[in-house]
């Protein structure tokens, strides 16, 4: 497979398109124009629609119809924009329709800035609109990694015909880096779209489908609710994803960490090896499913000393960590957040001053 060098905000819309995603609807805001830009190209070339929409409120309700449908759908944002799509996305979950929405983050709260940030964390995987509802959100660390997401995403969505989150910092829609688009993911539909307002003589049906989220006896929400909890149950049975690194030496630290801020982390790890200091790291990449058993595994080793939730953003994923550890081990968080990215050397002196600390204890 050849290999070709491209834009992660380029390759994600790419890789959109060899889902079999014909249908595009966005609004622009930085650090993810570039997909939009890209799209507006690419989709008439292969009889898809591109369309801008007049805000991201207005974008969130044609992905909702779109998804109603039974069609492959996605949009781009960045953080204030999905935080728009919020009530979109709820009434999405809510009527069980797939769709995929990648989310490019950037700094904030507010306007913030348009650097690379994490601070998204909290919004995409504990629901960032109203309502029962959760997300699988998947987190990728390079630019292969978000096609490969982007690809398994649709599927995957209409597997559990729920909404689909690919959280990826601005980092990973800016950066070029050579990718491959695999020919042997599985993209084929999770299922039949019987259960789609796609039309009775396409169907070759006599049954109308109702689409709706709007349940007004009590009982029967109440009952919906718990179908729902039931997918989501379900996603952490058969979805978890995370990478192990350097979990198979005498660990003194592990390291908890996601997206590109886990690459610096392990030139970090690389870096103290030399020194004689032994960090391990645990990547998730699945953030809902949170791969909980696997940090808890690693949590018990026995020369472990602490465990350190670093990413960048004020801590958003350290209660996950946390609760994952169940006590074992004491918990730390180190990063930033609004764009200044944490260097290997910073990383490492964290490193360093919690080994010291817990050391001594």
């Amino acid at each position: 497979m050849r290999k070709v060098l491209m834009k992660g905000n380029e390759a994600i819309g790419e890789a959109a398109i060899r889902a079999g995603c014909l249908n595009y609807f966005a609004y622009p805001i930085t650090p993810q124009s570039e997909v939009a830009e890209y799209l507006s190209k690419r989709m008439p070339e292969v009889n898809g629609v591109f369309l801008q929409g007049e805000s991201e409120v207005a974008v969130g309700y044609m992905i909702f119809g779109a998804a109603a449908c039974g069609a492959r759908v996605m949009t781009t944002s960045s953080s204030p924009g999905i935080s728009l799509m919020s009530e979109a996305i709820s009434y999405i979950a809510g009527a069980e329709c797939p769709a995929v929405f990648v989310n490019i983050m950037r700094g904030g709260p507010g306007l913030g800035g348009i650097l690379p940030s994490q601070a998204d964390y909290l919004q995409a995987t504990k629901g960032g609109g109203h309502g029962d509802y959760r997300l699988l959100v998947m987190a990728p660390a390079s630019v292969q990694e978000a096609v490969e997401m982007v690809m398994q995403a649709f599927p995957l969505a209409e597997k559990y015909r729920n909404p689909i989150m690919i959280l990826g910092d601005g980092l990973i829609g800016q950066m070029m880096e050579p990718v491959v688009f695999p020919d042997d993911l599985k993209t084929e539909p999770g299922n039949k779209n019987d259960w789609a307002t796609n039309g009775m003589d396409f169907r070759g049906s006599d049954k109308r489908n109702l689409v709706r989220s709007l349940y007004l006896d009590p009982e029967v929400l109440n009952a919906q609710n718990l179908k729902l909890k039931a997918k989501y149950e379900q996603m952490k049975r058969e979805e978890i994803r995370y990478e192990s690194y350097k979990t198979d030496t005498d660990y003194q630290v592990l390291i908890v960490s996601y997206g590109t801020m886990s690459r610096v982390c392990k030139t970090a790890i690389d870096n103290l090896l030399e020194e004689g200091i032994r960090v391990a790291l645990i990547r998730p990449q699945t953030l809902f499913p949170f791969p909980e058993a696997a940090i808890r595994q690693a949590a018990s080793a026995k020369s472990c000393r602490v465990v350190m939730s670093i990413e960048m953003s004020m801590g958003q994923m350290l209660e996950d960590v946390d609760r994952s550890v169940q006590g074992r081990l004491p918990v730390e968080w180190y990063g930033k957040c609004g764009g200044d990215v944490p260097t290997p050397e910073e990383v490492a002196d964290s490193v360093k001053s919690f080994l010291q600390k817990y050391s001594k204890e």
